[in-house]
């Protein structure tokens, strides 16, 4: 189809892009190059032509992104998002590009994003951490040292103490991405560990201990997403968007209602209704995991088991999220081995996408009958539960 056409609503949308940048370890490349680097492979692994690209989803970098990226990119969007709530937004911002789509306001969006967090660290440009002293209701927080990891970790204890959660089944979750990774060259961290090792390691906050965290890396990726009658033009299979929702909580922690439950209690309901599926019928999920806990309540808040639950169900002992598991989770090796630049919603997206095109190698996952899965699913999380993105994906 012609790229001057004009576009008509009601269209489907779909990812006809995905690539990651160089990830792990980068210390020569600047933040607006991993967002060329990552776009350009997107946009050649789609096969469209960049001319046809009218929309861009971009944010993190810059006072006025996705401006400034579209001009490192040489790009002119007429449809643009910036929307930023932490690591959901790149799932919120694939719903507002699918809705573009569909509304006719948008042809192609691209979804770019680029960190050299550990590199800046490294280097003395910036501290392992942000003040938000002096931001708004946060400033009654901040004082204290209420850290980020310290809000999840205050969560997790609330969780351990209503429904017995245990260490080790926090544990379990570390120990399972862990074995995901091992199975991708692209992770940062592949030897294999125990749960004694990460119940052995240094306490960052209480119950977390290293490997409860997630790593700090280098690395960016990108998505394309285009209209469906643009499909037959592109160079690899579709995965269409289904159903997303997105949800906001809150920011200061006295303003969160119950600590065991995450804003994807809201956002996936949304996108599994919206999609017309059920949990029981995604055959993987790709879910945000700075934190072990994450994993597990995010698990819970999604249907894949019921609240109070998650600990028996992520136990390692029944290898559940592995990648040959009844649910394989995080198969990349997610935020906790893999890489984690930052805002790692997007990569979630492009793992999804990946496995549903059967492009993951050894890390492919395969249904027990040995065929591809046909149904997907991104949950992003920002902030300290603050905020969800869910999108379910499917080949079909």
């Amino acid at each position: 189809m012609s790229s001057t056409a004009l576009p008509r609503q009601g269209r489907r949308a779909a990812v006809v892009g995905i690539s990651l940048s160089d990830c792990g370890r980068i210390d020569d490349l600047t933040p607006y190059a991993l967002h060329a680097q990552a776009a350009r492979r997107a946009l050649a692994d789609s096969g469209l032509d960049r001319s046809l690209v009218d929309g861009l989803c971009s944010a993190g970098l810059g006072t006025l992104a996705p401006a400034e990226v579209a001009e490192y990119l040489g790009l002119r969007p007429t449809w643009v998002d910036s929307t930023s709530v932490g690591g959901a937004t790149w799932e919120v911002m694939a719903a507002h590009a699918a809705d573009a789509v569909a509304a006719g306001r948008a042809r192609a969006v691209l979804l770019v994003y680029g960190s050299t967090a550990r590199a800046d660290i490294k280097a003395g440009r910036r501290t392992a951490g942000l003040s938000f002293c002096g931001r708004g209701p946060l400033q009654f927080e901040a004082p204290y040292g209420h850290t980020l990891v310290a809000k999840y970790a205050m969560a997790a204890r609330r969780h351990m103490h209503q429904y017995g959660t245990t260490l080790e089944q926090l544990a379990s979750v570390a120990v399972q991405t862990r074995a995901n990774a091992s199975r991708n060259p692209d992770a940062m961290f592949r030897e294999p560990i125990t749960v004694d090792d990460v119940l052995s390691g240094p306490l960052i906050a209480d119950p977390f201990t290293k490997l409860h965290c997630c790593i700090r890396s280098d690395g960016g990726c990108a998505v394309v997403i285009a209209a469906e009658e643009y499909v037959p033009d592109t160079a690899k299979p579709p995965v269409w968007i289904l159903g997303a929702g997105e949800h906001v909580s809150h920011t200061t922690m006295s303003e969160w209602q119950d600590f065991t439950v995450s804003p994807a209690a809201v956002s996936g309901p949304l996108a599994f209704a919206r999609a017309g599926v059920a949990p029981a019928d995604i055959d993987i999920a790709e879910i945000y995991d700075a934190f072990t806990y994450m994993t597990l309540v995010t698990l819970e808040d999604l249907g894949f088991c019921a609240k109070g639950e998650g600990g028996p169900f992520v136990d390692a002992a029944q290898g559940r999220l592995l990648h040959d598991g009844d649910l394989p989770v995080n198969t990349d090796g997610g935020g906790l081995s893999a890489c984690h630049p930052g805002m790692r919603g997007l990569f979630l997206l492009v793992e999804a996408a990946r496995q549903l095109r059967g492009e993951a190698g050894d890390h492919q996952v395969c249904r027990p009958d040995g065929t591809l899965p046909r149904l997907a699913l991104a949950s992003g999380t920002g902030g300290w539960f603050c905020s969800s993105g869910t999108v379910v994906l499917g080949r079909d």
